[in-house]
Formats: structure tokens, sequence, C-alpha cells
């Protein structure tokens, strides 16, 4: 017979029991709906495999209701599917408690009750239970949980970022480093460090057309993230009510959504966390007028709690255009252009002091002064720091410079300048002459510029005429990888069709390995020849691609660039150079340019080396350049003559460029600099994943994780194993991520260098996934084994139980930051003494023997008695140590929330861009964090008995 359902009552989940004690919401023919309030959770389940128990107790328990008063049940009954309790509480007086009132945070003891009906499992997963509860207790506690998972190199300025933002409530700020430092990393963490401690559960990504994919993958490759991808055809495929609702990360480009307004009102409808917005400065407004995107923009940040703007250009663009950024994010603190002028000028003159305390300078009159002014009650550290020496004293006045004034909680800008670990540059032109096909050419730059697209188009479609075979530039490439022979060799060019004519070129020219990657390929077409490009040994030395080919992706271990054009936009050749020329690049660029000389080319080759200098250095007033000369660039590229017009040109540009760079030195923000990178506290994060990375727990756990589910293991190569499911897998669920095998590495070095392999670490979802199978259910939670050791009498009988004390709590609120899952172990002989302290689990483990099932389960059956009043010792026994715990945690908790909320209401006083929203969500926080700490359990997690012989 079928179970039935009915609103009201109380079911515990079978894979969840973390969530507590659940209540029916709703039943239709499909569809079955649970509210688990402790958690405030809600799971739906399908009607006929829901894996859900339904709490029924029986005479002799002690329920609780959830105002707090207990009774012990002397009977039960059931009325419209609904059960009534009815006994006495502590008092002996007659009570009813209907199952609707039941305390959400009662748990039960599932392992007692396995082991004294006879259900007993394998003594090694018993150990594999126990070593998956210490360390996921292990990893909430770290402060590196977030970070220390991605496929990324440990970052010193990446890990700080993430860090601070990630450890916000709703943080708003606006991501803006410098191009190749990582921005999109930065981003990343943020959102994968906030989904796993639960600060955010739903992320709107909104990006340009051009890098949805780039971000798909991003997400997918570095942080096991998956996004779900909308455009206009599958918004009107979905059947649900809302297709937003659908996603837990929602990725789109901004284009699509600004202009579908019926899409554009299901997005405003839906609820998110966190909005995400790429290229950011492509956000048009000014005070008289915002831009349909901006508009947009601007209302979903009005109702989404958290913002992450992302911008290579905060500044560069002017202060209106930062301006704009800024008001997004807080447009209470930035709602008028005028004051934020006079107050831009007013950080600068705080930075100039704090440039001045840090290259140990004396400290002017002047700036003593303003110090004073703005550090009240530092007087007497001041006067230490006049003196060039007080080295420390001057460090503690720039911290609270940084903690207290300008936008530093806003926004964070790390510049090249700021930063070491970037290669040099090289240039290598190769003036060419153009071939007599291509002359005179069509009369547009784009037909100058990119000659071989115009010559093909004017071919007939069966012609087996090939731009190719006659281009000199084509020649060079041939000659120019010949003499890289055994270099990884990366070619971009600015259409599809010349990437899969050079292709070609290459295959019936040559024997030289190639691959391309472009726009029409599919994301798994694209890893696979990125794959090949990456593999040292057997794959190709050159990757051409398309100009799709310089966003995003990162081919640093690739040392030789060929621009084989070169683009309309000084941004994207930024971009192209960003693919190899990135922090953490071990070897100088080798950047290949070919051109045809005397023309279009040339000049547009002259115009990036002379008036931009954006071959040998990045570029930061690109923008304003473009924005001063456009006009004049447009009439003369594609003129021809005219040379000493031209040259003006580039002297014009050339002496602007210096300028602009000048100001832009002078006007540094050393204050948002030292907050933006750091001062050393990503240097210690970057140490920690390192140490971590060090130890072989992960290896050591997986490996009993995978001969329990029957996962075959076998070498790959050094560092990298092949992971194949078993003839007699446990769990068909377990994620492996293949039906047949996967690849996976817990070397972080080769999994950067290898993205065809897994990259396994205490976050990746094959570890999180497997560690959820053996602790959501009963795996190894009752054995019985047979004790080898002389020293104990044959015969002697000894429990071991695990316990776990712990708050269940929605995860936003993060209380297991401060009491995690954490196990209390007890070791019972036959009177009932606690031995734990004296004999570890993994002394004990060692001296262990497995008894066949049939007999174990006879031997607890026998015993049930002793054993149900040695569990029953043992509950009186942790009860003290859980309440220790339970009242540390609480202490801490709130120490650390009052701290923070005190500061940061200190802070507000001098700093405008402390919300108040950031504080009342403290306060709430710790409201609640300190009643659900009150309500902390513990519950039997699991049961050994030993019995030596």
């Amino acid at each position: 017979m079928s179970q039935q359902y009915f609103p009201g009552q109380r079911w515990i989940s079978d894979s969840e029991a973390e969530l507590g004690l659940g209540t029916v919401l709703t039943c239709d023919q499909r569809l079955l709906t649970l509210l688990y309030p402790a958690s405030g959770e809600t799971r739906q389940y399908s009607l006929r495999n829901a894996p859900l128990t339904r709490v029924r107790f029986v005479p002799g328990d002690e329920i609780s209701h959830h105002d707090g008063w207990s009774m012990t049940v002397r009977e039960v009954e059931e009325h419209d599917g609904l059960l009534t309790y009815h006994g006495f509480d502590r008092n002996n007086e007659d009570c009813s408690l209907p199952e609707t009132g039941l305390s959400n945070f009662i748990r039960f003891r599932l392992a007692s009750d396995r082991l004294l009906a006879g259900q007993v499992d394998p003594l090694d997963w018993f150990s594999l239970r126990y070593s998956s509860l210490q360390q996921r207790s292990k990893q909430q506690q770290s402060g590196l949980w977030g970070l220390g998972g991605p496929r990324i190199a440990p970052i010193a300025h990446q890990l700080h970022i993430g860090r601070e933002v990630a450890d916000r409530m709703a943080p708003r700020v606006l991501l803006a480093d410098e191009v190749g430092l990582g921005k999109t990393i930065e981003a990343g963490l943020v959102i994968h460090r906030q989904l796993l401690t639960g600060r955010a559960s739903r992320i709107l990504l909104i990006v340009p057309e051009s890098l949805v994919h780039q971000w798909l993958v991003e997400l997918l490759r570095r942080f096991n993230l998956q996004a779900s991808i909308y455009d206009y055809e599958v918004f009107r495929a979905s059947d649900a009510d809302n297709p937003f609702e659908d996603a837990q990360i929602a990725l789109m480009s901004l284009d699509w959504i600004r202009d579908d307004e019926q899409a554009r009102n299901a997005l405003l409808a839906a609820q998110w966390d966190i909005l995400v917005v790429d290229e950011a400065h492509h956000l048009e407004w000014s005070p008289e007028q915002a831009s349909p995107s901006y508009a947009l923009v601007e209302r979903l940040a009005q109702q989404i709690s958290g913002v992450l703007l992302l911008t290579a250009t905060p500044e560069q663009l002017g202060l209106e255009s930062h301006f704009a950024r800024l008001r997004l994010l807080d447009p209470h603190r930035f709602h008028d252009l005028a004051a934020f002028r006079e107050e831009s000028r007013h950080f600068h003159t705080i930075a100039d002091a704090a440039g001045e305390l840090l290259e140990d300078h004396n400290l002017s009159a002047e700036h003593s002064q303003l110090l004073e002014q703005l550090l009240d009650g530092q007087q007497d550290l001041i006067r230490q720091a006049r003196q060039p020496e007080a080295r420390e004293a001057r460090e503690q006045l720039v911290h609270m410079l940084v903690d207290r004034h300008g936008t530093g909680r806003l926004l964070f800008r790390n510049t090249r300048a700021a930063m070491q670990g970037f290669p040099g540059r090289l240039l290598h032109p190769a003036p060419l002459l153009p071939p007599a096909e291509y002359l005179p050419g069509g009369s547009g730059l784009k037909s100058r510029l990119y000659p071989e697209l115009y010559y093909q188009s004017r071919l007939p479609e069966d012609s087996e005429q090939r731009w190719w075979q006659f281009d000199p530039r084509v020649d060079w490439l041939l000659e120019t990888l010949k003499s890289l022979k055994g270099k990884k060799v990366l070619v971009i060019c600015a259409s599809a069709y010349t990437a899969l004519d050079l292709d070609e070129a290459l295959r019936v020219r040559s024997g030289i390995p190639a691959t391309t990657f472009h726009e029409g390929m599919t994301i798994i077409e694209r890893d696979r020849a990125a794959a090949w490009f990456s593999d040292e040994e057997f794959g190709a030395q050159v990757l051409i691609c398309s100009e799709i080919g310089s966003e995003g992706r990162n081919f640093q271990f690739s040392h030789h660039l060929v621009l084989f054009d070169l683009p309309l936009h000084p941004d994207l050749l930024e971009q192209r150079i960003g693919r190899l020329d990135r922090i953490g690049q071990e070897h100088d660029i080798n950047i290949h340019v070919p051109y045809f000389s005397g023309g279009s080319q040339q000049r547009m080759f002259e115009w990036y080396h002379q008036g931009h200098d954006a071959f040998l250095n990045t570029s930061p007033t690109a923008q304003a350049l473009e924005q001063q000369f456009a006009g004049q660039l447009e009439t003369a590229l594609p003129a021809e003559g005219d040379e000493p017009a031209w040259q003006e040109l580039l002297e014009q540009a050339r002496t602007l460029r210096l300028q602009l760079a000048e100001e832009m030195h002078r006007g540094r923000d050393r204050l948002l600099e030292i907050n933006s990178g750091g001062s050393g506290r990503g240097e210690q994060l970057a140490a920690q994943i390192i140490r971590q990375e060090k130890s072989f727990d992960l290896p050591i756990y997986m490996e009993q994780l995978f001969d329990a589910f029957g996962i075959h293991s076998e070498d790959h190569s050094d560092n990298a194993f092949i992971l194949r499911p078993g003839e007699k897998m446990l769990d068909a669920s377990f994620p492996l991520g293949s039906d047949e095998a996967v690849t996976i590495t817990y070397d972080r070095d080769l999994a950067l260098s290898r993205e065809d392999m897994q990259f396994i670490t205490w976050e990746h979802p094959m570890v999180q996934g497997g560690m959820d199978l053996v602790l959501s259910g009963s795996m190894g939670n009752s054995a019985v084994a047979l004790l080898k050791n002389k020293a104990v009498k044959p015969g002697t009988v000894l429990v071991e139980l695990l316990y776990v004390s712990e708050a269940i709590a929605p995860r936003h609120l993060q209380l297991g930051r401060y009491m995690p899952p954490t196990i209390i172990r007890c070791l019972l002989d036959q009177q009932g003494r606690n031995l734990a302290d004296k004999v570890s689990f993994e002394t004990l483990n060692s001296q262990l023997e497995s008894v066949p099932r049939a007999s174990a389960a006879k031997f607890a059956r026998s015993q049930r008695d002793d054993l149900a009043s040695l569990v029953k010792k043992a509950d009186a026994l942790v009860q003290p140590r859980h309440q220790e715990l339970a009242q540390q945690a609480h202490a801490a908790f709130e120490q650390a929330l009052n701290a923070e909320i005190g500061r940061l209401v200190a802070l507000q006083q001098i700093n405008p861009s402390v919300r108040d929203e950031e504080i009342n969500l403290l306060r709430r926080q710790l409201e609640e964090g300190s009643e659900l700490l009150g309500k902390a359990t513990v519950r039997l997690e699991a049961i050994r008995v030993l019995v030596a012989g």
C-alpha cells in the first residue's frame, strides 16, 4: 500500500538528516513539498520515490514541543492522518502534543537502532564515516574554504580580494584590476565562496554576448560551477512560470535581456542574491540620461542585495563614468556628481600622505596636520611616524587610513605598476611587400586590414584559388614556425575564415601539427583543441584562433604569439596579448607581427607601437587616446601618402600618452593599492594553500572512498590517476563525472597545464558528493569488530560511540565557522568507564579485525540490553562536552559579530561607504544565530562494538 501524505505530518529526510524535522506543506498527484524549519530549507520530492521516513514516536519516548517543554509519551492517537501524543510532562502532569507542534530540532539514534536490530556494516565503512566527519568539520572551520579548491594558481591579490569580498554580507563592489590581473578569477572566487558558505544561493550573471561562453567555460573549468545560459530560444522553450527560477547560476547577454521585454520582466520578478555584470564600463550614463543597458542594471541593483561590477577601466573613461559605476553600488552614498568631484580631490590628498608614509620620506608638517584631522586620538602614533625609521608606526597609520577613508570598501583595483610577477615583452615586426593580387584592393578600411577576406569574397564559390597560395604572410608564418620547432605558438587573427584557411594552408604546405579555435566550434570542440595544444609531448605546435581566442582563455604555457593581423581597437589587442602575458607567466613573451608595408596595415602597426606603446607595455591610456583621435585616425588609416601629417598624428598621440601616464602616476591612490593588494594577507592565504596541498590527507581519504564504493583507481602518469566504475560499484549515483573513466590529479601545477584532468581538492564535487553519500545515510554507522590485543582479556566487550555536536541553522548564518559538526568520541568498557582519552581512534583501529556479518549481527542482538544500557550512559557522558562546545561557540560568535558591528558603526561615522544595510544584516545574523546556538544538539552518529579475542 502506498504511503499517504497529509499537510502537517512530520517526516525526516533519509539523505539529508541534518536538515532536521520536516513538515509536509503540499502534496499533489506528482510532487511532495516539505519545509525544514530548523535549516530554513524547502525540498520537493517525486511522490513515487520520496527518500523520507515518517516520524512516529512510541510510548516511553521523550519528545519536545517547539516552545521548549518536554513530555514522555504514554499513548499515540491518529486522526485524519495526523498524530497526537498523550503523556505527562516533567511535573508528572497530563499533557498532549500534536505532531505539528514537535520541535524542529529532534534527532534520532538511528545508529544504535540499527546495531540493536543486528544491522551491521563492514569495518572499513565505520573508519570511512569517522574520516568523513573529521574532514567535513575541519574544512568548515578552514579560512581557505571556497578559496583553495578552484583550478587557479594561488596568487596573493586574487585570494585577498576573493576572501575580503566574499566574507561580507551582501557585497557590493567594483572589481577593476588591469587586464591580465584576473578580474574574472576574483569574481569566480567570490561567487564560489559565497555559494559554499551559504551566504548566497542564486547568482545572476550579465555579460557581453561575446563573453557568454567564456564565462560558462571559466566557471565550469576553474570552479566546478555549472551555469545555465539563457537566450531567446531557451527562455521561450521553458514551460516554467518563470524560467529564471530554475537555475542556481543564470548566465545571459546584456543585449538580449535589455531588448527582450518579456524576459526582462521575468528576470526582474525572480529572486537573486548576487548580480554580476562584466565589462561594466560599457554601461553609459550621464546626469541628463542613462542608456537602456544602464537603466536595466540600475533596476536590478536596486532589488538585488549583492552586486559585483567588473571593469578594467574605472577612471580612464573619466570621473563621470567612474561615478556612474559607483552610484550603481551605493546610490545613497554617490548621489551628486559635483560632490564626488570635490571628494575625489580629497582622496588624492589622503593618498599622498599614505605614499609619504610608505616611502619612508620625512612626514611633512602639512601631512602631519592632515593625519591628526583624519585619525583623531592617534597623535602619539603620528609623532612616532615623523621619524623615517619608525616603520611599524607608519604601517599602523596606513592601515587606519585604508580602513577609514577613500573608496577602498567599494573599489578594488590592482595595477601592473604596483605589482611584480609579469614577463617582459619582445616585439618581432615583419614588414612584407603586399602581393599584386591584393592591389589595389577594396576602398574600405577592413578590406585593407584584412585583404584576404575581400579577395576571397570576390571569387566564384567553386573557385579553387585560395589567398594563402600567394600571400607572403603565409610564407613568413611557415618559416617562423619551422624556426620555432618544439615551441608552442599561438596565432590570432580577426576572422574565423582566416583561421580556417591558415589551418588548411599549414596542412597542405607543411607537416606542422596545428589546430583551430573559433566561434563556429562547440565548447567541447574548443576544449579538445585547447587540450591538444597544451599537450607538451604529443600536442599541436600551433593553435590558430579567431578573435574569440583572445577572450578569456589562458595559454600561458606558450611564449610565442603571432598577430597575423591587427584588431581595430586597442582593447582587443591587449586581450590578445593577455592570453600569454598574465601574472604568473614565467617567460618573456615574443610578439610576432607580420604586416604589409606602405599601407593601412603598416599605419595600424605604427599607431599601436608608436602612439600607444601597446606591444611592449599595457596601455592604460588607450581609451583616452581613442576618444581623442578617433576622427583623425579614421581618416588617416585608409589613406596613402601624406606621410608628414601621419607622423604628426603619431607624435601627438605619443605626447598625450606620456602626459596622461604622468597624471595617472601622480594621481595614484595608494590607499586603494594597499587595500586591493591585501598588504600581505593574500600572501598568507597562498602559503596556507600550498601547505594544505603538501598534506596527504586528501589522497588517503579518497582511496578509502574509492575502495568503499567500488571505484577502480590506476596510475595514469606522474601525479595522475584514472578512475573507472567497478563491476560491483556500490552506488551508481557516485559523482565520478563519467560513466566510463575520468583522469584526476591532486597536483595543482599539473591541473593548470592539463585542463583535461579533474583537479581534486576538498571542495571538488566528487569529494563533497562522495562525502555526502557516506554521511547522509546509514553507511558505516554500526559495526562489530574483533580486538586483537594481548593486554586485553579475551571476551572483554568495549563500545565505541561517535557523537556529533552541532547547531542546525540556515547556511547563510555560517554557524559552522563557530560550531561545525564536531565528533565527541566515547570508548566505554562494560562498567561504563570512558577510555577515549587513553586510547586514540587510530591506535584502536589498527588492532581490529573484521567479523563475518552474520556472526556480528547475532552477537549484537544477543547483547541488546547491555548495549542499550551503555548507550544511555554514553548519552549522559557526552552532554558536558557538548554544552562546553555550544557555550564556546556562542561566546566566539557573539564576540566576532559584536566586534565587526562595532567596527562598522565606528567606520560609518568617518567613511560613508559603510551601508546601513550591511550593519543591519549583521545585527539580524547575531540575533538569529545566538538563538539557534542555544538550541545546538548532539546526536549519536555511529557505534562500534569491539570484542577482545
